[in-house]
Protein backbone atom coordinates (compact mmCIF):
# COMPACT_ATOMS: atom_id res chain seq x y z
CA UNK A 1 0.00 0.00 0.00
CA UNK A 2 1.31 3.44 -0.90
CA UNK A 3 2.32 5.77 1.90
CA UNK A 4 2.35 8.79 -0.39
CA UNK A 5 1.42 11.95 1.42
CA UNK A 6 -1.48 13.79 -0.24
CA UNK A 7 -0.65 17.28 -1.52
CA UNK A 8 -3.05 19.15 0.71
CA UNK A 9 -2.98 17.01 3.86
CA UNK A 10 -0.84 19.46 5.81
CA UNK A 11 -3.18 22.32 4.95
CA UNK A 12 -6.44 20.48 5.62
CA UNK A 13 -5.72 19.54 9.23
CA UNK A 14 -7.16 16.10 8.56
CA UNK A 15 -5.33 12.83 8.95
CA UNK A 16 -4.40 11.49 5.49
CA UNK A 17 -6.90 8.88 4.37
CA UNK A 18 -4.03 6.41 3.96
CA UNK A 19 -3.61 6.55 7.77
CA UNK A 20 -7.25 6.94 8.82
CA UNK A 21 -8.45 3.86 10.69
CA UNK A 22 -12.06 3.85 9.38
CA UNK A 23 -10.90 4.03 5.77
CA UNK A 24 -8.12 1.49 6.35
CA UNK A 25 -10.67 -0.91 7.86
CA UNK A 26 -13.00 -0.44 4.88
CA UNK A 27 -10.18 -1.01 2.41
CA UNK A 28 -9.14 -4.15 4.28
CA UNK A 29 -12.73 -5.41 4.37
CA UNK A 30 -13.03 -4.92 0.61
CA UNK A 31 -9.75 -6.76 0.06
CA UNK A 32 -10.78 -9.69 2.29
CA UNK A 33 -14.23 -9.96 0.66
CA UNK A 34 -12.83 -9.99 -2.89
CA UNK A 35 -12.41 -13.79 -3.14
CA UNK A 36 -15.70 -14.45 -1.32
CA UNK A 37 -17.98 -12.31 -3.50
CA UNK A 38 -17.92 -14.64 -6.55
CA UNK A 39 -19.03 -17.54 -4.33
CA UNK A 40 -21.87 -15.43 -2.91
CA UNK A 41 -22.92 -14.35 -6.40
CA UNK A 42 -22.92 -17.97 -7.57
CA UNK A 43 -25.31 -19.02 -4.78
CA UNK A 44 -27.41 -15.86 -5.02
CA UNK A 45 -26.69 -14.44 -1.58
CA UNK A 46 -25.79 -10.93 -0.60
CA UNK A 47 -23.03 -10.34 1.92
CA UNK A 48 -25.67 -9.32 4.45
CA UNK A 49 -27.66 -12.55 4.03
CA UNK A 50 -24.45 -14.57 4.34
CA UNK A 51 -23.62 -12.76 7.59
CA UNK A 52 -27.09 -13.45 8.98
CA UNK A 53 -26.80 -17.15 8.13
CA UNK A 54 -23.33 -17.30 9.66
CA UNK A 55 -24.55 -15.64 12.88
CA UNK A 56 -27.55 -17.96 13.18
CA UNK A 57 -25.32 -20.98 12.49
CA UNK A 58 -22.80 -19.93 15.12
CA UNK A 59 -25.08 -18.63 17.87
CA UNK A 60 -28.43 -20.26 17.19
CA UNK A 61 -31.91 -18.73 17.25
CA UNK A 62 -31.87 -15.02 18.04
CA UNK A 63 -34.12 -12.02 18.37
CA UNK A 64 -33.83 -9.54 15.49
CA UNK A 65 -32.08 -6.84 17.51
CA UNK A 66 -29.34 -9.29 18.49
CA UNK A 67 -28.93 -10.39 14.88
CA UNK A 68 -28.61 -6.76 13.78
CA UNK A 69 -25.91 -6.16 16.39
CA UNK A 70 -23.93 -9.32 15.61
CA UNK A 71 -24.22 -8.93 11.82
CA UNK A 72 -23.47 -5.16 11.84
CA UNK A 73 -26.77 -4.29 10.18
CA UNK A 74 -29.29 -1.55 10.86
CA UNK A 75 -32.55 -2.97 12.20
CA UNK A 76 -34.76 -1.55 9.39
CA UNK A 77 -32.43 -3.09 6.78
CA UNK A 78 -32.37 -6.39 8.66
CA UNK A 79 -36.17 -6.49 8.74
CA UNK A 80 -36.29 -6.29 4.93
CA UNK A 81 -33.46 -8.82 4.57
CA UNK A 82 -35.19 -11.29 6.90
CA UNK A 83 -38.45 -11.00 4.95
CA UNK A 84 -36.63 -11.98 1.75
CA UNK A 85 -34.70 -14.75 3.51
CA UNK A 86 -37.91 -16.17 4.96
CA UNK A 87 -39.58 -16.08 1.52
CA UNK A 88 -36.52 -17.89 0.11
CA UNK A 89 -36.76 -20.56 2.82
CA UNK A 90 -33.39 -19.72 4.40
CA UNK A 91 -34.74 -18.80 7.84
CA UNK A 92 -37.83 -19.30 9.99
CA UNK A 93 -39.39 -16.79 12.34
CA UNK A 94 -41.51 -17.55 15.38
CA UNK A 95 -43.10 -15.37 18.01
CA UNK A 96 -41.06 -14.99 21.18
CA UNK A 97 -42.95 -16.96 23.85
CA UNK A 98 -41.90 -14.42 26.52
CA UNK A 99 -42.71 -11.28 24.53
CA UNK A 100 -45.32 -11.60 21.80
CA UNK A 101 -44.11 -8.33 20.18
CA UNK A 102 -40.75 -9.87 19.32
CA UNK A 103 -39.82 -12.67 16.98
CA UNK A 104 -37.10 -15.25 17.21
CA UNK A 105 -35.24 -16.09 14.01
CA UNK A 106 -33.54 -19.38 13.29
CA UNK A 107 -31.81 -20.82 10.29
CA UNK A 108 -33.80 -23.34 8.28
CA UNK A 109 -32.57 -26.69 6.99
CA UNK A 110 -32.16 -25.08 3.56
CA UNK A 111 -30.10 -22.23 5.06
CA UNK A 112 -27.97 -24.69 7.02
CA UNK A 113 -27.39 -26.77 3.89
CA UNK A 114 -26.24 -23.65 2.03
CA UNK A 115 -23.74 -22.79 4.77
CA UNK A 116 -22.52 -26.39 4.97
CA UNK A 117 -22.05 -26.65 1.21
CA UNK A 118 -19.95 -23.47 1.05
CA UNK A 119 -18.16 -23.66 4.38
CA UNK A 120 -15.11 -25.42 2.86
CA UNK A 121 -14.55 -22.54 0.45
CA UNK A 122 -14.97 -19.94 3.18
CA UNK A 123 -12.59 -21.87 5.43
CA UNK A 124 -10.03 -22.12 2.62
CA UNK A 125 -10.07 -18.35 2.12
CA UNK A 126 -9.37 -17.96 5.84
CA UNK A 127 -6.60 -20.57 5.77
CA UNK A 128 -5.00 -18.77 2.82
CA UNK A 129 -5.10 -15.52 4.77
CA UNK A 130 -3.55 -17.20 7.81
CA UNK A 131 -0.84 -18.73 5.62
CA UNK A 132 0.04 -15.43 3.92
CA UNK A 133 -0.33 -13.12 6.92
CA UNK A 134 0.48 -15.49 9.77
CA UNK A 135 -1.84 -17.02 12.35
CA UNK A 136 -0.20 -15.20 15.25
CA UNK A 137 -0.42 -11.82 13.53
CA UNK A 138 -4.02 -12.45 12.53
CA UNK A 139 -4.95 -13.48 16.09
CA UNK A 140 -3.21 -10.38 17.44
CA UNK A 141 -5.01 -8.16 14.93
CA UNK A 142 -8.39 -9.66 15.84
CA UNK A 143 -7.64 -9.23 19.57
CA UNK A 144 -6.64 -5.61 19.02
CA UNK A 145 -9.80 -4.90 17.00
CA UNK A 146 -11.91 -6.39 19.83
CA UNK A 147 -10.11 -4.07 22.27
CA UNK A 148 -10.85 -1.05 20.09
CA UNK A 149 -14.53 -2.02 20.03
CA UNK A 150 -14.58 -1.81 23.84
CA UNK A 151 -13.38 1.82 23.88
CA UNK A 152 -16.10 4.22 24.98
CA UNK A 153 -16.21 7.52 23.10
Amino acid sequence: MSKTKPKNSANSGLRPTSRALPIALLRTREHIMEPIRPMLAEIGLTEQKWRVLRILTEIGPLEQTAIARHACLLLPSLTRILSRMEADGLIRRAQDPDDKRRSIVQISKQGSALIEAHQPFSNQVYRDLEKKYGREKLDLLLDMLEEIQEIKF
